[in-house]
This record gives structure tokens, sequence and C-alpha cells, in this order.
């Protein structure tokens, strides 16, 4: 019962059903899926990881992007008006789905990763480019397996407001699981890299056309409702002019009224 909360809005309280989430039409072309990797290296495995992810995920009938980090300069030291950075945001908006790959590097991230993400807003103006899409993470270690990689990963895309699906990838030793072409070998690994592609295409599928609907939020609702009434009270509030006292002059040949003792002194 709504009277059990009484600091809720009830009219602005959405409670979720099957119905709502239920489609009567959706999207009918393949899924959009942007494939973003962390080094510059010529030899990068996570290049050649994120290169086998799109052979996996074509192969299931998705669209795929590559995005390639090469000259995309450093957050902010030329204008969001750069070639490269427009490349990345509109491959972000055009994207329903995303792949994120980064090597290890001092236990975290490597810098280029990070620096597309940076380059990604959270917000700009009404759009959100990357709010509602899903994603996986995957990495690859130089050593022996490591998951901080993809947990800073999780952390990142929670943070850009990202549907992270539960399996990852965590690619050890990843120097000798490709072949002199590039490709991955045959290994426990690459079966799981098939397994994260298959459940990123299922709830890309799931999530896409109701991104909107699951991301909307009692909290922004509530704002923008206060926002609306502030915006109607000062449409109707008229500006009131306040109308000065004019002060009447004395005419010239009034005469000065003597000052009493008491007033002379300082008294009064």
């Amino acid at each position: 019962m709504i009277e059990e909360l009484p600091h809720v809005d009830a009219t602005l309280l959405d409670t979720p059903s099957l119905a709502k989430l239920a489609l009567p039409t959706g999207a009918d072309h393949p899924p959009r899926i942007l494939i973003l990797y962390g080094s510059l290296r010529p030899q990068s495995f996570s290049r050649k990881l994120a290169l086998e992810a799109e052979r996996i995920l074509r192969q299931f009938g998705a669209e795929t992007r590559v995005f390639d980090p090469h000259e995309l300069p450093i957050l902010d030291s030329v204008p969001a008006s750069h070639p490269k950075v427009q490349e990345l945001r509109a491959l972000s908006l055009w994207s329903e789905g995303q792949v994120w790959v980064s090597p290890e590097r001092h236990g975290t991230i490597t810098g280029v990763f990070k620096n597309q993400i940076d380059w990604l807003p959270l917000e700009d103006g009404s759009v959100r480019p990357t709010q509602g899409r899903t994603l996986a993470v995957m990495q690859v270690c130089g050593g022996s397996q490591s998951f901080n990689v993809v947990n800073a990963l999780r952390v990142l895309g929670r943070w850009m407001r990202m549907v992270t699906i539960p399996n990852q990838s965590s690619v050890a030793k990843a120097w000798q699981e490709f072949d002199d072409r590039g490709r991955m070998k045959p290994s426990p690994f690459y079966d799981r890299v098939v397994d994260v592609m298959e459940e990123l295409f299922k709830f890309t599928l799931l999530v896409r056309d109701r991104s909107d609907y699951l991301v909307d939020r009692y909290s922004e609702r509530k704002g923008a409702a206060q926002a609306r009434a502030v915006s109607m009270a000062a449409a109707v509030i008229e500006p009131v002019a306040v109308a000065t006292p004019l002060l009447s002059p004395k005419p010239a040949n009034e005469a000065v009224r003597p000052r009493s003792p008491c007033c002379a002194s300082g008294s009064c």
C-alpha cells in the first residue's frame, strides 16, 4: 500500500510488469555491436581477441564495428569536434551493445582503453551515448589468469549505465593462444569467448527495444516533474511594478525652524 511509503509521490511511481515489458513489435535489424580494444601495439592481443569476438558475433547475425584507437587524442587535448572523437561518439550512439577488451597493465586497464571511455560523455544534452546498451567485458593477460581488468571494466560499465552481462572472459598467457595468422587457437579460453558472445547477443535482443523503459528512474521522473512545476510557476507570475514614493521639494521660501535647545545639544 502506498500509505506505507509516505515519502513517495504515488503519481510518479511506476510498478513494473510483464505487460509493460512486452513488445507488440520490435526492431527487425541485426543487433548493432561496437567493439573497443585497448592497445596500440602492432601485435596487439587485445585487438586479436576483439577481431575473434567480431567473427563470432557476425556468425550469430550481428552487425559489428571495431573502433581503431590509433590517432585518438588524449582527453581534452583537442576539442570534441576532432574527427576521431566524433567517430567514436557516433559509433557508441549507433550501437545497441558493446564489447570491451583490454590488456592488463599494472593490475588494471590500459590508458589507451580508458581514454576511449573518457571521450564518451555520460550525458550530452538529453542524449546518453552508453545508457541502456548491453556490455560484455574481456581481458588478455601476459602471464597467469587474472580478473583485475574485467572487474575494473564492470565498474566502468556500471558508471556508464550499461547492462553488463554476467559472463566474461580472461585469456591467460595470450601470446600462446593465437597462431601466426592472428586466429585464436581451440581451447577452453576460446570456448569461453564463444559463450560470452552468445550471451551478449541474447541480452542485446532482450534489452535493445526495452532499454528506455529499463533505465527509466523514479528519481529522474520526480526531478523532471519539479522542474516543470517551477517553469510553469515562473510563466504565470508577471513582474509587479513597485511605485517609488516621490519626495516633495520644500518651498523655496519655507522658513527654517530653529532647533530646540535639546536638539542643539544633540540629545534628541
